[in-house]
């Protein structure tokens, strides 16, 4: 593992990986593309980016990935979803494909593009609550939600939706962390320190 700058991976089979390396090296990590198992045995942290779940699914058979970032999970290795990630954490998915597949790792039953189309994106300035007082600057984009949550999954922030209800769309349970937002896109890199404040106390 890495001595100084925690070293976190940015999952690099499919979406906004350029994007989360450079808020991760923005906030002083260092920052790598993981594709192979060795690359992932030589990080302390992961990101999965948003992107396509089921995408993502698959190649993480394709690339024999699925089970080794699983192990490094449940070893407890810091990890950050992001959207298509959030849906990757999940306990149990909702409107997926019968062969997706995904971690577990926070107790959370998600929807896939429960937000609409890509047509229904939208931006929301979000109080989360782990990051402090000033708001945050969100951006969704086919983006899940939160429906169920166990006891031990700490909710970080909900938004109020289109069909009037407020749902859950940042939650942490242990090293796991997962927004339905996408902060890799906007210059709000806080939720990308506060990944690396998480890594470095799972190092220290």
């Amino acid at each position: 593992m890495s001595a100084g700058a925690p070293t976190i991976g940015v999952l690099a089979l499919q979406g906004d990986v350029a994007e989360h390396l450079r808020h991760l090296e923005t906030v002083g990590a260092r920052a790598v593309p993981v594709r192979r198992r060795s690359e992932l045995d030589a990080v302390d942290g992961l990101v999965l980016p948003g992107g396509e779940s089921t995408a993502m699914s698959k190649l993480l058979g394709v690339y024999d990935m699925h089970e080794p970032v699983a192990e490094r999970i449940e070893s407890g290795m810091p990890v950050y979803g992001s959207c298509a990630g959030m849906i990757l954490l999940a306990s149990t998915v909702l409107d997926t494909r019968a062969d997706a597949t995904w971690f577990s790792a926070i107790d959370m039953t998600v929807r896939r593009n429960a937000f609409g189309r890509q047509v229904d994106s939208f931006e929301a300035d979000l109080v989360v609550d782990a990051l402090g007082p000033e708001p945050l600057r969100t951006v969704f984009i086919r983006a899940p939600w939160v429906e169920t949550l166990g006891p031990d999954v700490d909710v970080l922030a909900s938004v109020r939706a289109s069909d009037g209800a407020d749902h859950v769309v940042a939650v942490r349970q242990d090293n796991a962390l997962a927004t339905s937002f996408h902060p890799e896109v906007t210059d709000d890199v806080r939720v990308h320190r506060y990944f690396l404040d998480m890594v470095r106390q799972s190092t220290s």
